[in-house]
């Protein structure tokens, strides 16, 4: 299953003009993306407040990821103080995955933002967290807190935000969308040899797991006929007949 390193901003001098900074609003997003993570079976490592983007990027290129994702808000330039809005997902020019990943973004969060026509994927080459980054990232600039009315939609949208972009996440990773839901109990329940943990739910999927039937197990989601599994520290999908609720 995949894993991602999680960067909510920690640029706590950045001042919402309505009040609040942007790493407070951006934390808060990423807090209510969790959920929604550990329900589509996205594994995550996330950097902390007292961290700075050197220190992010540190952490994250000490790590096997498949994608650094980077949340911010954004600010306009001298002069243009307040005027602009828009939400733009940028991404590093050389990277096919990362570029992948942001049109996603970019294209369902034009369904959230009421300005879809300012929501756009820009490559660009000078923010570290794109440019320095082992895995492939995306930098999400998801309105101008600057702007009265941007700041108001991020402050009034933490969990839409927080959903749309666990949801473009799964699109990304080609694993279904589910919503969260308390843990269940369960049992391996087989006939013979072991039932098969796969990285998605589909037989054709890699195995990356075995469990031995009467194995405890703990079931986190479904999804047309599979269950998404937690077995011995794997997360992955087994099939739903071969598990007995308890």
């Amino acid at each position: 299953m995949p894993i991602i390193y999680l960067s909510p901003s920690t640029q706590q001098s950045n001042l919402f003009v309505s009040g609040g900074s942007e790493e407070y609003y951006m934390n808060l997003i990423a807090d209510a993306m969790i959920p929604y993570l550990d329900s589509s079976g996205i594994q995550y490592v996330r950097n902390t407040p007292e961290m700075t983007a050197a220190s992010s990027i540190t952490a994250s290129n000490a790590g096997n990821y498949d994608l650094h994702v980077a949340i911010h808000s954004n600010a306009a330039p001298e002069g243009r103080y307040g005027t602009v809005r828009g939400s733009i997902v940028f991404y590093y020019p050389g990277s096919v995955q990362g570029r992948r990943a942001a049109e996603i973004m970019a294209n369902n969060l034009r369904s959230i933002y009421p300005l879809p026509d300012d929501v756009r994927a820009l490559p660009s080459t000078t923010i570290g967290e794109l440019r320095r980054t082992r895995a492939p990232a995306v930098f999400l600039e998801l309105a101008y807190h600057d702007n009265y009315d941007d700041a108001a939609w991020i402050k009034n949208n933490i969990e839409p935000i927080a959903r749309n972009i666990v949801l473009s996440l799964t699109e990304y990773f080609g694993i279904p969308f589910l919503t969260p839901r308390p843990p269940r109990s369960g049992v391996v329940d087989v006939n013979w040899g072991r039932l098969n943990i796969r990285s998605r739910p589909n037989t054709g999927a890699p195995v990356i797991a075995q469990a031995y039937d009467g194995a405890p197990i703990t079931v986190l989601n479904e999804w047309q006929g599979w269950y998404l599994v937690r077995y011995n520290g794997q997360i992955g999908y087994a099939s739903s007949d071969y598990i007995t609720l308890t």
